[in-house]
């Protein structure tokens, strides 16, 4: 049986911040492929030591420079995880593979038959099982690459897959539930906002479920949205966060203007013209709640301050709207497992090893 994890350790919208396992994934399969992964970091502006943190976070834009940087130089958009690489435009095929499709079902059918014809290591289909669909993603021989790599490949494959079929259909498809086939990784705490509010680990291959009655949603994407949406391809298509959080960006942003005062769910409800009681289940459909998306908005505006101003602890305390310093401590320490002084302290030091 898979561990059964929930965190509420999340954050949504901007300034938004990456788990370093995440970093420490996308460079797993670099040196295999001739590249050295330091100075991949140094022109992607990310210290070096910080890969030994296991509490470290990076800035989203940080993470985006690296994700570009790694397929620019590798010619891999799979970021040399698998045995044969997805050479520069793979994705973009995949995408017109995809986008004259007439519904979802049929969208995710392509997707893993294309997949099928490009990859070796992993298989993908889509199963039907009661009222729930399930995308499946199995490994058929063992990948190139040590744990760290399993797990980013895993972790990027259903990105890639679930956020295509979100844009396709012009819909936002929050995942019920996802098994993965490895024990969970340090940066565990940032699935929720990742995959899906339930997670298990351990699992005999990868399955994300979502409501089956999405498979007949239709494809809704023309030739002009596609060429647009490749602009930016292919961090575009494997965003990170996930997008399906309207509602809980706009209760964060009542948050963030409200500081130092705390507004209750309540009044938030009152200022966006719904019950408590909807916006509620609402911000549980989005995979989130009330509590997390303060404490995430709290958590990065910490972190952001902390690192880039030279504001007094107390100050950022009061600022954030704790009553008193141990307050802010120990929610700061339930964070990121250290207290805000050290910190603060690592990333300075972090910095001025990454320039001398």
């Amino acid at each position: 049986m898979g561990i059964k994890l929930a965190r509420s350790m999340k954050s949504a919208g901007s300034p938004s911040t990456v788990a370093i396992g995440f970093v420490s994934g996308i460079l797993s399969g670099v040196s295999r492929a001739g590249l050295a992964p330091e100075s991949l970091l140094e022109h992607a502006e990310i210290a070096t030591s910080l890969l030994h943190d296991r509490n470290a976070r990076v800035p989203v834009a940080r993470y985006a420079a690296l994700y570009r940087l790694i397929n620019e130089r590798l010619d891999d958009e799979g970021f040399a995880l698998f045995s044969r690489p997805l050479h520069r435009g793979s994705l973009e095929f995949l995408c017109r593979a995809a986008i004259s499709a007439t519904t979802l079902d049929e969208a995710l059918e392509r997707i893993a038959r294309f997949l099928h014809v490009v990859l070796d290591d992993v298989d993908i289909e889509v199963e039907k099982s009661g009222r729930a669909a399930v995308i499946i993603i199995s490994e058929e021989q063992a990948l190139p690459v040590g744990p760290a790599g399993r797990v980013f490949a895993f972790e990027w494959l259903l990105r890639m897959i679930h956020g295509l079929a979100a844009w396709l259909v012009a819909h936002p498809l929050p995942l019920d539930e996802v098994s993965f086939p490895y024990p969970p990784p340090l940066h565990a705490a940032d699935y929720e906002l990742v995959f899906a509010p339930r997670y298990t680990f351990d699992a005999p291959r990868l399955e994300a479920r979502f409501p089956a009655e999405w498979l007949a949603l239709p494809v809704r994407r023309d030739e002009a949205a596609l060429v647009q949406f490749l602009k930016d391809a292919p961090a575009s298509i494997t965003t990170l966060y996930r997008r399906d959080r309207a509602l809980g960006l706009r209760v964060r942003e009542h948050l963030r203007a409200a500081l130092p005062e705390h507004l209750a769910l309540p009044e938030i409800s009152r200022r966006l013209f719904l019950s408590p009681r909807t916006l509620h289940r609402r911000l549980e459909d989005e995979g989130t709640s009330f509590r997390a998306i303060k404490d995430g908005l709290r958590r990065d505006l910490a972190t952001d301050w902390l690192t880039k101003t030279t504001r007094p602890l107390s100050r950022i305390g009061a600022d954030l709207g704790f009553a008193d310093a141990a307050a802010f401590y120990r929610a700061f320490a339930g964070w990121t497992g250290s207290g805000p002084r050290e910190y603060r302290s690592r990333f300075k030091n972090s910095t001025v090893s990454l320039l001398t």
